[in-house]
């Protein structure tokens, strides 16, 4: 074993050490302190001599810092699937969702077989004011090719510090050449909800993901359709859709908020953990922004952990009709803890309940309405209008809404 390898089985054995003392003397307080688990140091010499074992034979050379990381990585990994360890560039997309903020150009991409393709520019950011489209194809960025990059790769690349300069070379349908934009990054403010009125006084309201701005960028959607259906006809609005489909969830705390603007009193949310901090009960304070009418929520397989927290609570409590297949079963909450150098783990720390005190943790929410849905509702792209014509769970909602016939699952 190289004096290398050595010295980082040292360091490990240490650290278990270290870690077995003070965890033991805060335990067992006033008792003899227990000696390092022998186990776990064996597992901290296998470490080092699996360590040596592929630095010297693995095909291509690899160095100590990569496979310490790796280590780490599947450490946390194996805890389970939604457990991760996180570098500077994954902790900062980590933030930027939960934000809802970051600095670049405001494009909405994903991958088209090989290519980068635009899924829509954001309204009034550089990128729509400046003229790109929704499916224009990026080639390169600052003069070099995106090629092979990768979807991350590209979207880091695109940004950077608020008023620095990016140049973005597109392909368009129908044009020779290439085309080249000089944009300024901007601070671009995500949006998490979409909002129309489809019918005289029912209003649609679709939330792709839950960020710190989630609940506020609701509750205006909801007053601004409340104004636009009092000018149109002289009423309220008598009618909500919230449709949570394909939305993978988010932070915590925007679930209960946005439950707590349609609720008056209640458990909205409980959660367990081994911690205080993993240990808490969350209930409604009154105001119904709605004053009563009614709701359907339309879920899929995609709605999945703050998306499910919303749903439950409105369900349990009798305060909406679901609608649609069940959801993903995602009942795990995580917490991101930072740790140095920019980086941070992600480390699941609680089972969430609903109100009626169910674990919907691999089970998921059942719909009161069973509705077969299609993989084409919604788009993934938020601004994408809806169709009253071929999503079936929308047509339905909507009906459930005129004919005001909801159902109601039965709480505990």
């Amino acid at each position: 074993m190289s004096l290398k390898t050595r010295g980082i089985l040292v360091l490990v054995i240490g650290t278990i050490m270290g870690l077995s003392l003070s965890l033991g003397g805060g335990v067992l307080a006033g008792r003899d302190r227990a000696a390092p688990d022998d186990a776990g140091l064996r597992q901290a010499e296998l470490l080092a001599e699996v360590m040596e074992r592929v630095k010297s034979d693995y095909v291509e050379p690899i160095d100590d810092a990569t496979l310490l990381e790796s280590a780490i990585r599947g450490m946390v990994s194996d805890l389970d699937a939604h457990s991760q360890f996180l570098d500077e560039n994954e902790y900062l997309d980590i933030r930027i969702s939960t934000t809802g903020s970051y600095s670049g150009v405001g494009l909405e991409v994903s991958t088209d077989a090989d290519s980068i393709l635009i899924v829509s520019p954001i309204d009034d950011t550089p990128a729509q004011r400046a003229g790109i489209r929704a499916g224009d194809i990026i080639v390169a960025i600052d003069g070099r090719t995106v090629e092979n990059e990768g979807l991350q790769e590209t979207i880091r690349r695109m940004r950077g510090r608020a008023g620095s300069k990016v140049t973005i070379t597109v392909v368009r349908n129908g044009t020779d050449d290439p085309i080249l934009y000089e944009l300024r990054r901007e601070n671009i403010r995500v949006a998490s909800v979409r909002y129309e009125i489809l019918e005289p006084s029912t209003g649609y309201v679709r939330v792709s993901q839950f960020s710190e701005t989630t609940a506020s960028e609701l509750s205006k959607a909801v007053d601004k359709m409340m104004d636009e259906t009092k000018i149109r006809n002289g009423g309220m609005l008598t009618g909500l859709i919230l449709d949570l489909r394909n939305n993978p969830g988010g932070i915590l705390d925007a679930a209960i908020d946005v439950s707590d603007l349609f609720l008056d009193s209640g458990v909205i949310v409980s959660a367990d953990g081994r911690t205080p901090e993993s240990r808490f009960k969350r209930e409604a304070q009154y105001g119904d922004i709605l004053d009563g009418a009614s709701i359907v929520v339309l879920v899929n397989g995609g709605s999945a952990s703050a998306s499910e927290i919303v749903a439950g609570a409105l369900q349990d409590h009798h305060r909406a009709i679901v609608v649609g297949t069940s959801t993903f079963g995602k009942g795990l909450v995580q917490t991101v803890m930072p740790l140095s150098r920019g980086r941070a783990i992600k480390l699941t720390t609680s089972r969430y309940y609903t109100p009626s005190g169910d674990s919907i943790h691999e089970v998921g929410i059942s719909p009161d309405v069973y509705v077969e849905g299609s993989v084409d509702y919604p788009s993934f792209n938020l601004n994408s209008s809806v169709d009253r014509e071929g999503d079936e769970q929308l047509i339905e909602a909507i009906e459930r809404l005129q004919n005001s016939r909801v159902m109601h699952s039965s709480a505990g």
